[in-house]
Formats: structure tokens, C-alpha cells, sequence
């Protein structure tokens, strides 16, 4: 099968591609492809391999050859689905690879939040222990985890992973029932959220989950509420949470993720990290640990060697 893999570049320097080009007969590799490339590259190719560029219906339309597009990530939102099953053209995208890694991270951001790590870090740069009466500084109130509800948004994998985490740290758990089901059996993320001492994203971005902590709702969390997102951006309203941490609506808000990415126009808050609050923003790198971005090709191999076996026709 002829392939062509559009950023490879996305998946770092120290990652071995070779799982998923022994399944190919022959593969063209690009670091980067820009939208006006796309087209010309993906012509002859019967598989697309792709992390974050687009494919739209106009690219797809003119990729005569395209059998299968493997997205080389769990969001598929840079991929026209419709067209590609208008097209015959099968999408498979890996879960699972990063489970572990994205665990981590998003309890190291509650954790940071919860000891007011940005605060005091800051409290440090300015000197302020140094001119301390006291042996400690403790002008930022921190909070004990131990005995505090955490409120989960997705109950797979990594949902599962998070609370087990936050259980070995003494904290109750609680699911909110997915937005598109709502028999599923857990009450909803609207009437969770005021019980909630911290929330953790760990869904898709879907209409039904485009800014579903929104303004309202967060008049209505508890000001103790820390927020964690590893998600997706856009799930949080990034400058209603914003406006209500300035406010002391919330006591923290962690953020991995945004609406645009890179946001190469600046962002609110971005701009407000110099500001005095409890506050933490990632480059999207919760994912990024070598074992996970590794296990991401090693699945794809499995998905494409999957898929030649049940299309023999295209070996």
C-alpha cells in the first residue's frame, strides 16, 4: 500500500516511525505539510497517516486513491468525517496510547493547584521568604486534597485512571453522565458541579461539550473549585473561567489545552500568567511522554495491518 504521513514532525524527533512504515510498501514522510500542500501530496496515497492537519471535503474529493486515513491521535476534529464516508474512505484513530502520561499530568496540575504552587513560586521571585519574620511564607491559602470530591467528565480509560489517582489520595469521586446520554445512570455535569471541590476534562470536544463549564455555571461552583483541563480547549470557556478566577469565583484553573493552538494571536490567559493568581497553563503536553507518543505508532501498526488483512486487494 502507498502511504504518505503529513507531520511527522508532530510526534517529536525521538520516536522510531519503523512499526508503521513496515506496513506500507512505500511511504513518503513529511515533517510538516501546509494546507496548500495537501492536496498534491495525498494524491497518489491509498493511506493517509496524520496527526493534526486538515482534511476537509475538498481535499478528500481529490484524493482518488485514498482508502484509509489513520489519525494519529483520539480527536478526529480536523477530519471531514462525513465527506470521508461519503468517499468510501475508512478514518481509525488510536485511544489508550497516552492513558498513563495524561493521568499524570492532570494530577500534577491538581496538585499544583491545590498547594498554590504558581502563587508561591511567584511569592519566591519577589523575594518574599528572604524578608519573612517567619520560617515559612503561608499567604496562600492550600488546599488538602484528602477528603475533597473531584467531579470527572468521561468515564473511559483515562477518566477511570484519573480517579484512581485521586482516590489514592483520599478524594471521593463523582462521574457526571455523558452529554449524549442522558439515561446513562450518572446525574448530570450541571448538577454536579456546586458539590464539586476540583474538575477534571477528560471528554471529546463536541457541540454537546463546546463550553460546557460556561459563565453560568461557574456563578455557581464553589469558590474553593479547581479547575483542571487536559481535554480539549474550548470545553471550558476559557474567558468566562478566566474572568471568574480575577473574581475569586474559583480558587484555581489549570489549563493544558485551547480553543486555537498554537495560539499564535496570543491568548487571554497566556497574558494573565504575570497576573497574582492560581494559575497554570501547558503547552498541550500532558500526551507527550516518549512511552505514549511510541505506543501511538505501535497501534496504527496494528490498526493498518488490521485493515490490509480484511482489504487484501490493496497489499
Amino acid at each position: 500500500m502507498r502511504g504518505v504521513f503529513l507531520d511527522a514532525a508532530s510526534l517529536g524527533e525521538d520516536v522510531d516511525l519503523q512499526p508503521v512504515v513496515q506496513q506500507l510498501s512505500e511511504v513518503s514522510i513529511w515533517p510538516q505539510t501546509k494546507p496548500e500542500q495537501v492536496v498534491e501530496r495525498i494524491a497518489a496515497a491509498q493511506v493517509v497517516l496524520v496527526n493534526k492537519v486538515r482534511l476537509g471535503e475538498a481535499e478528500l474529493a481529490q484524493a482518488r486513491h485514498l482508502k484509509l486515513i489513520c489519525v494519529l491521535a483520539t480527536g478526529m476534529n480536523n477530519i471531514d468525517l462525513e465527506a470521508a464516508a461519503r468517499l468510501g474512505i475508512s478514518v481509525h484513530n488510536v485511544r489508550g496510547y497516552g492513558t498513563e502520561s495524561v493521568a499524570q499530568h492532570s494530577l500534577m496540575l491538581l496538585l499544583a493547584l491545590a498547594t498554590r504552587l504558581p502563587l508561591y513560586q511567584k511569592s519566591l521571585l519577589a523575594g518574599d521568604w528572604q524578608k519573612s519574620a517567619q520560617f515559612c511564607l503561608m499567604q496562600h491559602k492550600t488546599t488538602q486534597l484528602a477528603g475533597k470530591t473531584l467531579l470527572l467528565v468521561g468515564r473511559g480509560e483515562l477518566g477511570q485512571r484519573v480517579a484512581e489517582l485521586a482516590q489514592a489520595l483520599g478524594m471521593q469521586v463523582m462521574f457526571a453522565a455523558r452529554t449524549d446520554d442522558p439515561h446513562a445512570g450518572d446525574a448530570s455535569f450541571q448538577a454536579l458541579l456546586p458539590q464539586a471541590d476540583a474538575v477534571s476534562f477528560h471528554c471529546p470536544l463536541t457541540p454537546a461539550t463546546t463550553h460546557l463549564l460556561d459563565a453560568a455555571l461557574l456563578a455557581q461552583a464553589k469558590p474553593s473549585l479547581l479547575i483542571v483541563n487536559t481535554a480539549r480547549g474550548g470545553i471550558v470557556d476559557e474567558q468566562a473561567a478566566l474572568n471568574a478566577l480575577r473574581r475569586g469565583q474559583i480558587a484555581g484553573l489549570a489549563m493544558d489545552v485551547l480553543t486555537t493552538e498554537p495560539p499564535v494571536q496570543g491568548h487571554p490567559l497566556l497574558e494573565a500568567l504575570d497576573e497574582e493568581l492560581n494559575l497554570i497553563m501547558t503547552p498541550h503536553s500532558a500526551w507527550i511522554s516518549p512511552e505514549a507518543r511510541q505506543n501511538i505508532l505501535g497501534l496504527t501498526a496494528k490498526q493498518l495491518a488490521a485493515w490490509q488483512a480484511q482489504n487484501k486487494e490493496f497489499d
